[in-house]
């Protein structure tokens, strides 16, 4: 008697399970591939990363676009009370008003829009998720809810592409509610837990303007995560040449720790004397700025310590999802 076959271990090309297959593997190289740059084209995408990825409490007003009409102010967050996209809330216009928002009502309160960029969960289209939020908070009412929008329409025809970001870090989340707001106890409980997540922060600004270098505190040790806009080969040959020179630091106090890559930039990071303040670190920030800076304009081939430098910092580079 003949024996049977033995069927493959594979699935059958266009079998139900080939498809789950083939579907499966496409979600883990979408995974391990580099993350695109959702903010892409706007000149705030630095300090946009870093309010995503980092930064526990601050706020930085949002720069509409001269088309796009708004109805009353939006301001970006980096997390909002209960991890929510975006909500609207009335302000007091003898507070808020100082900024030229809209005229008051007849109650002396104006309308503050908030807009997310740390949510749970975490949307699959974070552009298109923050545009829906950025439309809503800008025309919603107090009172309105969120329910969760995804809008195919370019942040660069939302937020006016040529602006810079004025963030406002904070020492606690107080400034998740208004003025006159009564706290609720579950929610004062919730805040003060909050609060206590806070480490010191501060953003440091090179003369160049390129990228947005923010210092923090972590208690035992102060770190620098200066968010690069360049290209990521460029940045790590020019980090590598550098490095090669013997000048890949901050100055005495610092040393280069190494890399993470995050919503298509990469983010050198420096571990600092923690008992050296922010603004002691002007200095070698823009020592830094301007090596690298010509280390960017040397289009040459890497010398063989140069490539040897170059994997070295890419061996300690990790990807931030």
């Amino acid at each position: 008697m003949g024996k049977k076959s033995k069927r493959g271990s594979g699935p059958r090309p266009g079998s139900n399970r080939a498809e789950r297959v083939a579907a499966r593997k496409a979600r883990q190289e979408a995974a391990l591939a580099a993350p695109a740059r959702p903010f892409a084209g706007l000149k705030a995408e630095c300090d946009l990363v870093a309010l995503r990825a980092f930064i526990a409490s601050a706020t930085a007003r949002v720069p509409f676009a001269d088309s796009f009409g708004a109805a009353h102010e939006v301001d970006f967050a980096t997390i909002l009370p209960g991890a929510v996209p975006a909500e609207v809330r009335l302000r007091d216009a003898a507070v808020f008003g100082e900024r030229g928002a809209a005229p008051a009502d007849a109650d002396g309160k104006v309308t503050q829009g908030l807009a997310a960029l740390q949510t749970n969960p975490e949307p699959t289209d974070l552009a298109g998720s923050l545009a829906g939020a950025l439309t809503w908070a800008a025309a919603a009412a107090d009172g309105d809810t969120y329910a969760g929008a995804t809008v195919d329409r370019p942040l660069t025809e939302i937020i006016d592409p040529e602006a810079d970001l004025e963030v406002v870090v904070y020492e606690d989340f107080g400034w998740w509610f208004a003025e006159d707001a009564a706290v609720p106890t579950e929610l004062s409980m919730m805040l003060d837990r909050a609060n206590e997540t806070i480490l010191p922060t501060a953003r440091l600004h090179p003369a160049s303007g390129v990228g947005a270098p923010w210092w923090v505190d972590a208690g035992d040790r102060a770190h620098l995560r200066w968010v690069r806009p360049e290209d990521e080969t460029a940045l790590m040959n020019a980090l590598a040449r550098v490095h090669a020179a013997g000048h890949l630091t901050l100055g005495e106090g610092s040393r280069f720790a190494g890399s993470f890559r995050t919503h298509g930039l990469v983010v050198p990071v420096f571990d600092l004397d923690v008992e050296a303040h922010h603004e002691e670190w002007h200095q070698g920030v823009e020592e830094f700025d301007a090596r690298l800076t010509e280390a960017l304009a040397d289009s040459s081939e890497l010398t063989a310590a140069e490539r040897s430098s170059r994997a070295g910092i890419i061996g300690r580079q990790v990807t931030l999802r």
